[in-house]
């Protein structure tokens, strides 16, 4: 067997693979010998069936299934061997002379390469960070948001500007069906407001969701719309009223934080505006950095400039998936995944020049912090390390849970190695402004 590349260009290449005879006759005989000896055929004795027989019952099929055997093992090696960086799967050239009653074969393979490049990371001040801060009116908003969840419930028969309002929201066009609950002094203006004060349980109410809360994220937290869709979502929805409760704020005592804090550690009002403030600007750096991730992606593959083999790509494509693609499925199909492609070229050769690895020690303590965080949100505040390690060993068992947390963790380990090598520009600012800015269409 013999085979040999040719390059067409610094991004395409053909490998032809010659096998003759001699490269698989060997374990072509092994394989019939072994079915003569298992062949059952009437006016035979079982191991007795000539081998004529058997050649011409089984021989072609049997060549060929470890030609192509041969073929697949055989290519895989080279490219391995020859250290070839390639782009999707290699595609078999059709022979139109092709034969398989022939003793030697030729196949032939296009091979997409992947490019050689450099990452630089040196411009200045080019990429914004946020720093979000907890404003006093955040603060002062969290604050109730507790008097109110701890507070003393009354039910009521009409709608007040004080009520809190439980019922459904439901658009068929957009399958929207969701039940919630909201303060009447959430919604936006009085002319929202107005519609909803004086409601009655029962009462059918239309509404239209622009500007139908004074926040946005209201009204995706409510109908579970996606973020990107919610600031333009202009249609209307009819809500049921099937709840009209008044409440009595929670006063700030040391009652209240101990059902916050058992351990003791608040006892006043500013202690618990800190913890308010610590938790909020914890939550506030995961969507910065998140925010980040996003911007020096973006950043890199605007200002990292190579070529790729889009030709066989496309031509890739077209068979890639379950169904075939037409040309011009293919082409499209391309330009929506170029960018992601050409990010994880990007991504694969910062980490491979940078060392920057993944083992399984520290995926399978990433799943238990995720695992602890959630077992915390019930209660449960120190869970056993080996129901830890069990439930651990579950989730990695899953393949597609494994991805998910594999990835979330080398963003995280980018975006640790982007802060110390990339000096960003800086921003203080402020939650609210921070999703006008960071969201702005």
């Amino acid at each position: 067997m013999n085979i040999t590349r040719e390059n067409v260009d610094a991004l395409n290449a053909v490998v032809r693979v010659d096998i003759v005879a001699d490269d698989y006759q060997a374990t072509v005989t092994e394989k019939l010998t072994d079915y003569r000896k298992k062949a059952d055929v009437p006016g035979f004795r079982k191991g007795h069936v000539p081998m004529g027989m058997i050649k011409k019952q089984y021989g072609k099929s049997i060549m060929m299934e470890e030609v192509n055997k041969l073929l697949q093992n055989s290519l895989n090696k080279f490219i391995t061997a020859e250290k070839l960086e390639i782009l999707g799967n290699p595609i078999p050239r059709v022979n139109e002379n092709f034969n398989w009653n022939s003793d030697s074969f030729t196949f032939e393979f296009e091979l997409g390469l992947a490019p050689v490049f450099e990452v630089d990371l040196s411009e200045k001040n080019k990429i914004k960070q946020y720093n979000i801060v907890a404003t006093d009116t955040l603060m002062n908003e969290e604050v109730k948001n507790i008097q109110t969840r701890y507070g003393k419930v009354s039910p009521v028969e009409e709608a007040t500007e004080e009520a809190n309002i439980t019922g459904t929201f439901v658009n068929e066009e957009k399958e929207i069906n969701k039940k919630a609950t909201f303060l009447v002094q959430d919604l936006e203006g009085k002319d929202n407001q107005n519609s909803v004060i004086g409601s009655k349980i029962g009462d059918v109410l239309e509404l239209g969701t622009k500007k139908l809360f004074k926040n946005d994220h209201k009204l995706q937290e409510i109908l579970e719309v996606a973020h990107e869709e919610i600031h333009d979502l202009d249609i209307t929805i009819t809500f049921t009223v099937e709840d009209i409760t008044t409440t009595e704020p929670a006063a700030l005592d040391q009652e209240l934080f101990d059902k916050l804090f058992s351990d003791g550690s608040v006892t006043t009002e500013a202690e618990l505006r800190e913890k308010i403030k610590e938790d909020a600007e914890k939550q506030f750096q995961q969507q910065s950095d998140q925010q980040l991730l996003t911007s020096v992606q973006a950043y890199l593959i605007e200002n990292t400039k190579f070529d790729l083999p889009a030709e066989f790509l496309k031509k890739w494509l077209k068979t890639a998936g379950e169904k075939e693609l037409t040309t011009e499925e293919a082409e499209a199909e391309f330009e929506k995944s170029e960018k992601g492609l050409r990010y994880q070229l990007i991504e694969g050769k910062m980490m491979k020049d940078n060392d920057i690895k993944l083992d399984y020690k520290e995926l399978v303590d990433y799943a238990k912090g995720f695992i602890r965080q959630q077992m915390a949100q019930f209660g449960n505040m120190n869970p056993e390390e080996k129901e830890l390690d069990d439930i651990a060993g579950r989730i990695l068992q899953n393949q597609e849970e494994a991805q998910k947390l594999q990835g979330q963790l080398i963003s995280q380990k980018l975006i640790t190695f982007f802060k110390e090598q990339i000096t960003f520009k800086t921003e203080e600012v402020s939650y609210e402004d921070f999703v006008k800015e960071a969201y702005a269409q």
